[in-house]
């Protein structure tokens, strides 16, 4: 079904209504589930948005755990080094609605969480959040308002923790060389942009 001069399609005529678990699933807070799915968690999606609406998808990665629940309406996400782009995080100053998707290895389901992030610099939980002695450099705290287990579908259909459909790294080129590529930058040889990567995953994770 084409959508009309609007460019407005009938959802409901094609999908139907939602089963009776799918809409009563949502909550608004961390319960004992959560946490424990949180807990086992070691990577998670944020989407943010800019002042216009612009979308944005980070990932966020650490050891299992690395995400505090301080309460059950409070969760605080360590931000670590990186390109220092700052897409989030000025996102989210100018517009503090966030999305988050949380991942467990070998797990098919995901926990969803929508809320408002604020940005903490405070010490003391900088200094909770370190690993090999570093703090965070900063923390996003997140005011849980929906709190929803996502069936597992998605990575049912994809496959995404069976072994066998690994793609093995050197099918794609370097991410160094895509970029270099990508921009036509003569700024560095690809062979400088490589060591400059793998220094940074080398020393610099934390």
């Amino acid at each position: 079904m084409d959508g009309g001069a609007d460019g407005k399609v009938e959802l409901r005529e094609i999908y139907g209504e939602p089963s009776g678990l799918a809409v009563v699933k949502q909550i608004d807070h961390i319960d004992p589930h959560c946490r424990q799915f949180i807990a086992l968690s070691p990577f998670l999606c944020l989407g943010t948005s800019d002042p216009e609406g612009r979308q944005d998808v980070s990932p966020r990665g650490d050891l299992p755990g690395f995400v505090q629940v301080l309460d059950e309406h409070t969760l605080a996400i360590p931000d670590r080094p990186g390109n220092n782009r700052l897409d989030s995080l000025g996102n989210l100053q100018a517009n503090p609605n966030v999305g988050l998707i949380f991942l467990v290895p070998g797990v098919d389901e995901t926990l969803r969480v929508n809320g408002i992030a604020s940005l903490s610099t405070d010490p003391a939980l900088l200094a909770a959040m370190a690993v090999n002695g570093k703090p965070a450099k900063a923390a996003i705290k997140v005011a849980v308002r929906e709190v929803f287990f996502h069936c597992g579908k998605a990575l049912k259909r994809s496959k995404l923790w069976d072994p066998s459909t690994q793609v093995p790294r050197s099918t794609l080129p370097s991410l160094a060389r895509i970029i270099l590529d990508q921009t036509k930058s003569t700024i560095m040889t690809v062979e400088q942009a490589e060591a400059r990567t793998e220094k940074g995953y080398r020393e610099n994770l934390w």
